[in-house]
């Protein structure tokens, strides 16, 4: 996955440091209930589409600038699912992150299902009962935005 310019940039001055990140994640429904997933080229898993949001950008709109990105779908966002902070992370390198990830529940309307060459391998819709094998954390993102409550999911 690409590094943005301004993370390349505080690392210029934090080092390896732990960085706090603001993530955003779309786990895009369509009308018959199927979940798109797209395939990461970075580590060959299954995830819902997803990235860093950018200074100055607004968290919904960065969903619907990663899910176009990552998978070739225009999405519109329904509603805020879950506030979540991860799990901090160490990158090979030695890069070390946390996220506080802002997943969306969207739906398609518009585009279609495309490998963009650099983020994802392969992209596609699935069925409740066909997911591909993938880290709970994301499961449970899938979960929370099938609910029908409308109230987004965080530690308490």
């Amino acid at each position: 996955m690409p590094v943005p310019d301004f993370v390349t940039q505080l690392r210029e001055h934090v080092g390896h440091s732990l960085l706090p990140l603001v993530g955003v994640t779309g786990v895009v429904l369509d009308d018959e209930g199927r979940v798109l997933l797209h395939q990461r080229s970075d580590d060959g898993r299954w995830a819902t589409p997803g990235g860093i949001l950018e200074p100055g950008e607004q968290p919904a709109q960065a969903v619907v600038r990663e899910v176009w990105e990552e998978t070739g779908v225009r999405v519109e966002v329904d509603r805020l699912v879950t506030v979540i902070g991860q799990e901090p992370h160490t990158y090979p390198n030695g890069d070390r992150v946390q996220f506080l990830d802002l997943a969306f529940r969207c739906r398609p309307v518009g585009g279609r299902p495309r490998v963009d060459g650099d983020e994802s391998l392969d992209v596609d819709w699935f069925a409740e009962s066909e997911m591909p094998p993938m880290a709970e954390r994301i499961l449970e993102r899938v979960r929370w935005a099938r609910g029908d409550d409308g109230e987004p999911y965080y530690e308490r």
